[in-house]
């Protein structure tokens, strides 16, 4: 049985992945950054619920210490957790509002991926996936009406989580790294403006996360294909 870890999943597109892979068959770990709102949403579902403040060191390895102790590995991770952050125009926008949003788009997926390296390796088929957005694209935020949504911390966060991302596929062979776009989905996160579904927006996470083992490696992907970088 394949057991995946999801970031941010008490809610939003981290739930429905996690109900969608549940279904599946995976054995899913909920992390959420607080018990009240996690444990119900893992109760529900049927997954194993996870503290996990993706912001927080000692979080992060409390959570990896207690996965390791009850499940000795994970063979998929998903990091979901996001913020947007200051929707204000760039030149009102201060250091301090764009280092909260990368503290958890992209420093986070650092914190969470580094403490579970170990408990990947021990898998036989390990593979991270990181959600990023078309709106972090250069190619669609220059050449396309993405550039209308984009924010100086959130699309910058996003580009940066894709060369993070790019960066561990090509130093870190033995375990897959992918980039996932949900698109825009009607979640909490947008006020629910979004044009797809929940079961849209998840379509390309479930697909990439039940390929196995001949999944690719370094990919950019959303419900429709290949994203450009």
């Amino acid at each position: 049985m394949t057991i995946t870890l999801i970031t941010g999943a008490n809610k939003g597109l981290g739930f429905a992945t996690a109900r969608r892979l549940i279904a599946a068959g995976h054995d899913v770990w909920l992390a959420s950054r607080t018990a009240d709102r996690g444990m119900p949403a893992a109760e529900e579902i049927g997954a194993r619920f996870v503290q996990l403040d993706v912001t927080d060191d000692a979080s992060v390895a409390a959570a990896a210490d207690r996965v390791r102790e009850a499940s000795g590995r994970i063979d998929l991770l998903i990091n979901n957790a996001g913020v947007f952050g200051s929707r204000r125009a760039a030149d009102d926008i201060a250091a301090t509002e764009v280092a909260e949003v990368f503290d958890v788009n992209v420093f986070g997926v650092v914190r969470v991926t580094h403490a579970f390296l170990p408990l990947l390796r021990a898998s036989e088929s390990p593979a991270v996936i990181n959600l990023s957005s078309g709106l972090g694209s250069f190619e669609m935020i220059t050449t396309t009406e993405r550039a209308r949504y984009g924010s100086l911390p959130y699309s910058s966060s996003k580009a940066a989580l894709a060369m993070l991302t790019l960066q561990y596929a090509r130093s870190v062979p033995d375990i897959r790294f992918n980039v996932v776009d949900p698109g825009y989905t009607a979640t909490d996160f947008n006020g629910h403006r979004g044009v797809q579904t929940l079961e849209e927006g998840t379509d390309a996470i479930v697909s990439l996360a039940t390929a196995g083992a001949d999944a690719p490696s370094g990919t950019f992907t959303d419900r429709n294909g290949t994203v450009p970088w």
